[in-house]
């Protein structure tokens, strides 16, 4: 999960951080890798949970995965 600095509304005002107190309306992005199957199985429970927002699904090529040792 990466919480942005700034970003723009539905409103296109532009939102950011450097204000007093955090506002509630920062962009936050949340990255998945899973298998597409996995994931077309959430995305019904996905919409029920996101009230507003934008969901994207991207196509990746994992280029090395190396678990610690």
């Amino acid at each position: 999960m990466l919480r942005g600095v700034g970003g723009y509304g539905p409103t296109s005002r532009y939102h950011t951080d450097k204000i007093l107190r955090l506002s509630q309306d920062l962009p936050l992005v949340v990255e998945v890798v899973e298998d597409s199957e996995r994931v077309e199985r959430i995305l019904p429970k996905l919409d029920e949970m996101i009230g507003g927002g934008l969901i994207t699904l991207e196509k990746v090529r994992v280029i090395l995965y190396r678990a610690h040792k």
